[in-house]
């Protein structure tokens, strides 16, 4: 009896009662999102209210991309695999001027709405034998073993 009473108490010290939730990205990104004002807000208001982007990209206007995603530990049946509570994301679009062109809220729903492309890019690459590649490395470094090529026909 005394044997189940300690496992019995080890097994209830060990358990919370609250749940703990995995926060990654910028806290509340839908609340900051709503202060950001196009063609009113530039970079450095975007810097100052959400920070540095999670990511950029660069085509003919930058786009600034910030994530916020909550996990939290599923129930003792699931073994532990973790439920996904909250996953948002924000496209800013910036002009050159560095003004705030265009913005985008994508929550949840939204980012499972989206269609991949299937489409796929061709790759064809010449076959070689391992001592045909093993060769060629070792040609190459016999031309140039300092890694740099010298006296370069101008």
């Amino acid at each position: 009896m005394k044997i189940i009473l300690i496992i019995l108490t080890i097994f209830l010290s060990s358990c919370k009662l609250n749940k703990i939730v995995n926060h990654h990205g910028i806290h509340n990104l839908e609340l900051k999102s709503k202060e950001l004002l196009i063609n009113e807000t530039n970079i450095n208001d975007i810097n100052k209210i959400l920070g540095p982007p999670s990511s950029t990209s660069y085509f003919d206007n930058d786009v600034l991309i910030y994530l916020e995603r909550k996990t939290s530990n599923s129930k003792l049946l699931k073994l532990g695999k973790r439920k996904l509570l909250v996953s948002n994301t924000l496209l800013l679009e910036i002009d050159n001027r560095g003004m705030l062109v265009n913005k985008k809220f994508l929550n949840k729903d939204d980012l499972n709405k989206l269609k991949i492309s299937q489409k796929e890019t061709g790759f064809k690459m010449q076959k070689q034998s391992i001592i045909n590649r093993a060769i060629s490395n070792v040609i190459d470094k016999l031309d140039d073993p300092i890694g740099k090529k010298r006296g370069s026909a101008k």
